[in-house]
């Protein structure tokens, strides 16, 4: 057995659950710890002890756990028992039904005293999966029904540890030390993933840039993301440093992972930026599509000096007489406020004040110098206006029409040939050969902010990106429509 079962043999198996004040580790924090030791086959001994939370913890949570702020309220705070729990876990392997969470709050709680906590990860929850393939719930109330595992204390840190162990030292009894050895093995190895994923998925993932996606039950979309290298940035979320319920959330509803390769970084932004736009993935909050856009032109008045107004009418064709693109009227109002407190500018003339006769209000203050009741030349506040929001103005498409966008990638060998027009993305193409094929004549491409501020940096070399970029002249101008 001992040739068969070196893990179960040697090492120290550290069976450990906590109780917290919510499910975000970057703000809940652990009310109880409790650990069992066990060994070749032994409880070797156990360590137990709650944590003062250094917070409230809510009836609701009180109620699940059965813990109280006047049972934690002398217990020691984490920083003053991390020594110990430190030198409790040296060397074993930490064990935990859903594991991901345990380890995630450990991690945390150390974090935060600028300690980097790591250690081997057994979750018998994939255990249980992988022992019992044939079974779909795995959480622990299912494993005590299913086993005929003894009732334990549920949701404190013991009685669950004590459940836990239940469901160790029986299926090492009916599996037998080979498989049960086998298993743990195979769990130690593989890279941390979510429960309800094969633990292949990561073997089948590129090494290069793309657009990967997560998918929920009944094939739900979760999640769409970007990288330049796809197997990597989806091994990043399943490191097990869960800081936010989202991320918690996302992890046990993931059931499938699919990709789009492309050939470079500015073909993946794109193509990530259009599937949220239209695909609205559940827990993607950035990217969603503005309804209504808003930005800021400039006029003169009766008198001659410059002033602004928000428009919402925008034309895709005069983009560099607008400043700014913003996703709401308060936004851009927030702006304007910005710029005339930076640069002593009127009020009344940037529209943050209703007409009225007489000075401004940051007249009688100090902060206007008098544009509004004519104690400023017209052309000194003109030049200032313009110095003002020029950081803001849009940037006029500077070709004729569209524009193929060569990105090639020397590794994989794979070309993208992004069409792009007045700074939205079109098409992307494979092959020169369909260029000749391609007509835009009529097609419809919104406007889209997101897309605006990435094309535009890119084409405009303010990422460090050196594109080839080539003028299509024969294939027509899509039109593009504000949303």
């Amino acid at each position: 057995m001992k040739k068969n079962a070196r893990i179960l043999d040697s090492a120290t198996f550290a069976f450990l659950d906590i109780e917290t004040t919510g499910g975000n580790a970057s703000h809940d924090r652990i009310t109880e710890i409790g650990i069992r030791f066990w060994r070749a086959g032994e409880v070797v001994g156990e360590w137990q002890t709650l944590v003062n939370p250094e917070t409230r913890i809510s009836s609701f949570i009180q109620s699940l756990t059965g813990i109280s702020n006047d049972m934690v309220a002398d217990a020691p705070v984490f920083a003053d028992l991390a020594e110990e729990l430190e030198l409790q876990l040296k060397d074993t392997i930490f064990v935990a039904h859903n594991a991901r969470f345990d380890y995630g709050f450990i991690k945390a709680e150390f974090r935060r005293l600028g300690v980097l906590f790591s250690a081997k990860v057994l979750c018998t929850v994939k255990l249980s999966r992988r022992l019992y393939p044939g079974f779909r719930r795995h959480n622990m109330d299912a494993l005590i029904e299913r086993h005929g595992l003894a009732q334990v204390q549920r949701h404190r840190a013991m009685g669950d540890v004590s459940a836990m162990l239940s469901f160790f030292d029986h299926a090492l009894v009916e599996k037998g030390a080979q498989t049960m050895e086998a298993a743990i093995a195979e769990l130690l190895q593989r890279p941390s993933l979510p429960s309800n994923l094969p633990a292949d998925v990561l073997q089948d993932l590129p090494r290069g840039p793309g657009v990967y996606r997560f998918y929920g039950e009944n094939d739900v979309l979760l999640y769409v993301g970007k990288s330049t290298n796809i197997a990597q940035r989806v091994a990043s979320h399943f490191s097990g440093d869960h800081n936010s319920s989202r991320g918690i959330r996302m992890s046990e509803s993931l059931r499938r992972v699919d990709w789009t390769e492309t050939a470079g970084e500015l073909g993946a932004l794109l193509l990530e930026l259009r599937q949220i736009k239209q695909l609205k993935p559940l827990f993607n909050r950035r990217s969603r599509a503005a309804k209504n856009l808003v930005s800021i032109e400039l006029t003169g008045n009766a008198s001659g000096y410059l002033q602004a107004r928000l428009v919402r009418e925008i034309e895709p064709h005069r983009l560099g007489d607008y400043y700014g693109l913003f996703r709401s009227k308060k936004d851009a109002e927030r702006a304007l406020s910005g710029i005339a407190a930076k640069n002593d500018l009127c009020n009344k003339l940037l529209g943050l004040e209703p007409e009225h006769d007489g000075p401004c209000f940051q007249r009688t203050l100090g902060r206007c110098r008098g544009a509004c009741d004519g104690g400023e030349d017209v052309v000194k506040f003109n030049l200032r206006m313009q110095i003002a929001f020029h950081g803001l103005r849009l940037k006029t498409w500077p070709w004729k029409g569209p524009v193929a966008v060569f990105e090639h990638n020397a590794t994989t060998g794979r070309t993208d040939i992004l069409v792009v027009y007045n700074w939205m993305h079109v098409a992307t193409l494979h092959d020169e050969n369909e260029l000749e094929d391609l007509s835009l004549r009529g097609q419809a491409v919104n406007f889209d902010l997101d897309s605006y501020r990435l094309v535009a940096k890119a084409l405009m070399g303010q990422d460090g990106r050196s594109l080839r970029v080539v003028e299509l002249d024969a294939v027509g101008q899509p039109d593009v429509h504000m949303p």
